[in-house]
């Protein structure tokens, strides 16, 4: 999910790169493919392999989707607020509201275990190309689709030779590339420091997408090995000197997923049916939150972290849609795909090959549509907003999976996947049983709206009780909200899981049909049919372009390069850095422009000239929040957390001229460690 964007317009520079050739500092690279001689061309000066292998091991992924850097040799990890937020909540309670009021571990027995985060540090990458496409040669669709997971797991299962190694195949190029990549695994992390949310989220929404910028959106949290902090010697330094205008600035992390390779059918797609249903369903869904947070104040602390993903998932949601809907990101598409596909033709070879691969995709795409609302509603839906429903699926569905062959199973059901799942499983992380409630008996009521009461397995599902009286049954009738009885269950395996009843798995067990029964037709129709043709677009484009370009983002490590710049906006200059003094003028005392007491207290202390927040041309979209920012020495400079109003159309283009990340700088975030919170440990940690 994307970080809160605000959005009036959509500038037409974003629909530019869609048709031409990459420029300024586009690129999402990976670091095996780092376009150096690109950037020393530019800039006179690009790293080296000691620079990258460095940076690359300094840099983490967050299960929950989000980015980090390793910050110190004994394991501190640096990310955002928002990215630790989960974390932070679960670790709330009515007496210890730590979203509203922060945290910070003054000793090291003061560290708070985080219930379900998973730290990954990329430690390999392999190209396995070869053996993919062999284990799929002369396949389609469901075929296909088969062959390519048990080859994933094959591959993955050799590589995953223990419980803190996670192996993923990764699909680059659209299928033109496939990567295994080698993951250290940790899952014991424990919460430093975290400031509060009106600073970590000054300005609200108003500021949202924005800047100038005064935010402290920072979180520290710490990787135990073995139950001791981790030692490494690979960490980025705290830089001592703020940012000035013209400083060159990577970002590494993992940015979450870009379609600027899809091909107009498949943007159509996002335009006409799924920017709409998830805009209006999520929107929906809000007023819902919205409503239950009005009970009463455990009602809001209980559903804020549900009610700000959501927020942050409608607001990106609406950026994709505008881009989309406005300026010639459309036509644009058209015209390059339509010019590419007449070079294809006129290849006799590349023709016979590939020259059928958008007419094939394109009837995938009109399968999906028909296909993808019931899709969302039985399978993306209820593992995404119900952690209680989440678990018990989970649990049902590793009793049916266990016992297949590992490439047989579903992708997070494999011997590589399922840890990950598993600490998500066996989380002592609380659930709110009102919350559950609202949000099933909601979910309820949108299935039987967009399927209709006459659909078979809504019928089913429902039977003649109302949405509201099943999630009451369910919630209230089952013991499943306990972590200790799903850990014996699933300790248990299937005989246990299978013997076990009450309303909620009895529900799950009712729902696992329907549910399979769409994610296999999406599987083997749609994906499978994408990713194969895809792949043969890729290829041909290989075969008339050559590789020196990135592939579309997939969750994976990414290295983009840039500079601290400025840019003009409505016919003035927007200055690069901002400092503690703005901050200050900024604040009006009230909400969202309401600063904590902590830094009213301690305005004469701060240096106001320090800086906080700066700009870069860094090429970033969601999942790149808690990216570090990286200068030329190799020092961590900058935090990323957002990004401006011209970055909106990032899934689908990018313009160097326009597009800036937004991040704090590291200095600020030492200045407001030292003169505001007094975390006299965390700041002699980070100077070390």
């Amino acid at each position: 999910m994307n970080k809160p964007m605000r959005m009036t317009m959509l500038p037409a520079a974003i629909a530019i790169a869609i048709a031409i050739p990459a420029f300024a500092d586009e690129g999402m690279w990976t670091f095996d493919n780092f376009p150096a001689a690109k950037m020393r061309a530019k800039y006179g000066w690009a790293p080296d392999s000691a620079w990258l292998d460095h940076v690359r091991l300094s840099s983490i992924r967050l299960a929950l989707g989000c980015s980090a850097s390793l910050v110190s040799s004994d394991g501190l990890v640096m990310t955002n607020h928002h990215c630790a937020r989960e974390c932070v909540s679960d670790l709330a309670d009515a007496q210890h509201d730590y979203i509203a009021n922060g945290f910070y571990a003054a000793t090291a027995a003061d560290e708070k275990k985080c219930p379900a985060m998973e730290a990954n540090q990329l430690v390999q990458i392999t190209d396995v190309t070869k053996q993919v496409n062999a284990a799929t040669a002369g396949k389609s669709d469901r075929a296909f689709h088969e062959a390519e997971r048990a080859a994933k797991a094959q591959i993955e299962s050799a590589c995953g030779t223990a419980a803190d190694v996670r192996c993923q195949v990764v699909t680059l190029y659209q299928g033109g590339v496939y990567d295994l990549y080698k993951y250290k695994r940790y899952q014991d992390l424990r919460l430093v420091f975290v400031p509060e949310e009106s600073i970590a989220f000054f300005g609200g929404d108003p500021d949202n997408f924005t800047f100038p910028r005064y935010d402290l959106d920072t979180a520290f949290v710490r990787i135990y090995d073995n139950g001791k902090p981790l030692h490494t010697d690979m960490y980025l330094k705290f830089a001592t000197r703020g940012v000035k205008e013209g400083d060159i600035a990577f970002t590494s992390g993992n940015p979450g997923a870009t379609e600027r390779d899809d091909t107009l059918a498949q943007l159509e797609l996002q335009r006409d049916a799924v920017q709409p249903f998830i805009l209006n369903t999520f929107s929906e869904l809000r007023g819902v939150l919205n409503e239950f947070a009005t009970k009463g104040p455990e009602e809001a602390r209980t559903s804020k972290t549900l009610l700000f993903s959501i927020e942050n998932s409608l607001k990106a949601y609406k950026g994709r849609e505008l881009a989309l809907v406005e300026g010639s990101l459309i036509a644009d598409k058209a015209r390059a795909e339509s010019e590419f596909r007449r070079r294809v033709a006129a290849d006799p070879r590349l023709a016979a090959n590939d020259g059928g691969a958008w007419d094939a995709i394109a009837a995938a795409v009109a399968h999906q549509r028909t296909i993808f609302v019931r899709n969302a509603l039985f399978e993306r839906f209820p593992q995404a907003l119900s952690p209680l429903l989440k678990e018990a699926i989970a649990l049902n569905r590793y009793a049916g999976e266990i016992g297949k062959p590992d490439g047989q199973r579903l992708e997070e059901y494999q011997d590589a996947h399922f840890p990950a799942l598993k600490q998500e499983i066996i989380s002592p992380a609380p659930i709110y049983a009102s919350v559950e409630k609202t949000i099933l008996a909601w979910w309820l009521t949108k299935v039987r709206e967009d399927l209709g009461t006459t659909d078979p397995d809504v019928r089913a599902l429902l039977d003649k009780k109302s949405p509201e009286e099943i999630a009451r049954e369910v919630v209230d009738g089952t013991k499943l909200s306990d972590s200790e009885l799903r850990a014996q269950l699933l300790a248990g395996g299937a005989s246990a899981i299978d013997a076990y009843h009450d309303p909620l798995m009895d529900f799950v067990r009712m729902l696992d049909a329907p549910a399979r029964a769409v994610r296999a037709d999406y599987e083997d129709n749609v994906k499978a049919v994408i990713t194969k043709n895809a792949a043969l677009i890729a290829n041909a484009r290989f075969a008339l372009e050559g590789k020196d370009t990135y592939p579309d983002a997939t969750f994976t490590l990414r290295l983009s390069y840039g500079a601290v710049a400025a840019y003009r906006e409505n016919g003035r200059t927007i200055a690069p850095t901002t400092n503690f003094a703005g901050a200050y003028a900024h604040a009006t005392g009230f909400d969202p422009f309401k600063l904590p007491d902590s830094w009213i207290q301690a305005q004469k202390a701060v240096d106001p000239h320090a800086n906080l927040n700066f700009v870069s041309t860094n090429d970033i979209i969601g999942g790149n929040s808690g990216s570090p920012v990286i200068g030329r020495n190799g020092e961590a400079i900058g935090l990323i957390f957002d990004g401006n109003i011209q970055s909106l159309g990032g899934d689908f283009g990018y313009d160097g001229s326009m597009n800036r990340a937004i991040a704090v700088d590291v200095t600020g975030i030492s200045e407001a460690l030292k003169n505001i919170y007094h975390a006299d440990r965390l700041v002699k940690e980070l100077a070390r």
